[in-house]
């Protein structure tokens, strides 16, 4: 494997893609529909808010990038989804299995132009996440780590989505299953730690009442793969804001950032026992995020969850060499080599 094949694979996959007029249409659609809803949003929490638009660039930016993730996520396993059976049903796979070519050359270059594509994507979206930015109620520095991050989420789609295509024969299944495996992150992970929390609850009496105790911090790791809780938690921290209450200056987050609050909330059910935890404080306290900066940065989630999905995305890239190995011992009923 080289890093000469893998450039020669993915040029000539984006050379095929180029040729279709439909990817430059799509690509000119997707950039006015996200970026058309993306200005629709910020106008109308202007709107809705009475300080000037820097400020309420914070949720702006937080409820876009949100948006920007789950929508790419949804349309990347189209991007991957059918790059090697695609290829087996056509007969143009033989061609490079042929070649010099080693199966890791063309399981990364094909994934290459997937996932540049899927960072293409991504880019056209930056109007509207950029315009917070630009405004100042956002740093740069934000902008650039959870852009980052949703590059590293569509680039382990892409790579779940091509070993799909390399373990089915159809390539309508293996678009099936990627986005049911989509789905399961984004929606299944929520669902496992709903049943979780239910099943490991604990029944505590106190004489003439008793009420149900959560442990959280025992099923957390069920939420931790879950995309929108790794955007959110390794989203940057925003500065305090300082308010007065009486004679007295206290800090606390931002209550209008959708990512820091998600972020916030993610943490308490790690830490779990909540009583405990906060003691007398109650949970209007908490949520507006009355918290010292030593106990913010414990329990940390993102880290967990994205080295689940990287590695979720390493194995899926050796799946798609392994089934690219030649010679094959067995051809699978229906598919076509050469």
């Amino acid at each position: 494997m080289t890093a000469h094949g893998i450039g020669l694979v993915a040029r000539q996959e984006i050379k095929t893609r180029l040729r279709t007029g439909r990817w430059k249409t799509l690509l000119a659609v997707w950039f006015v529909v996200v970026n058309g809803l993306g200005l629709l949003f910020g106008l109308a929490v202007r709107a809705g808010d009475s300080s000037d638009f820097g400020d309420a660039g914070v949720p702006v930016f937080g409820g876009v990038l949100l948006g920007v993730l789950v929508l790419t996520l949804l349309v990347t396993p189209a991007l991957s989804g059918q790059s090697i059976n695609g290829d087996r049903e056509r007969g143009t796979l033989a061609t490079l299995q042929v070649t010099r070519l080693a199966p890791g050359d063309i399981a990364l270059g094909k994934l290459a132009a997937a996932w540049g594509t899927g960072v293409l994507t991504l880019l056209l979206t930056l109007p509207c996440v950029l315009w917070p930015v630009a405004t100042g109620a956002v740093g740069p520095g934000r902008a650039v780590v959870v852009l980052g991050v949703i590059a590293l989420l569509i680039g382990v789609v892409c790579a779940v989505s091509q070993a799909w295509s390399a373990l089915l024969t159809r390539s309508i299944t293996s678009v099936l299953m990627s986005y049911l495996t989509v789905f399961g992150l984004l929606v299944g992970t929520p669902l496992l730690f709903m049943i979780g929390t239910a099943l490991t609850a604990e029944r505590v009496d106190h004489g003439d009442h008793s009420h149900t105790h959560e442990r959280t911090e025992r099923v957390w790791w069920l939420l931790a793969p879950n995309p929108v809780v790794v955007l959110a938690d390794a989203a940057p921290r925003l500065p305090e804001q300082r308010i007065m209450v009486g004679d007295h200056v206290i800090t606390r987050a931002p209550s209008d950032d959708p990512l820091g609050s998600l972020s916030r909330d993610v943490r308490e059910i790690r830490e779990g026992d909540e009583d405990r935890s906060y003691g007398d404080r109650s949970r209007e306290d908490r949520s507006h995020g009355d918290r010292s900066r030593d106990e913010d940065e414990n329990g940390a989630v993102w880290p967990y969850g994205l080295l689940f999905n990287l590695a979720l995305g390493a194995g899926a890239i050796r799946v798609t060499a392994s089934r690219l190995r030649t010679p094959l011992n067995r051809v699978p009923k229906g598919v076509r080599v050469a």
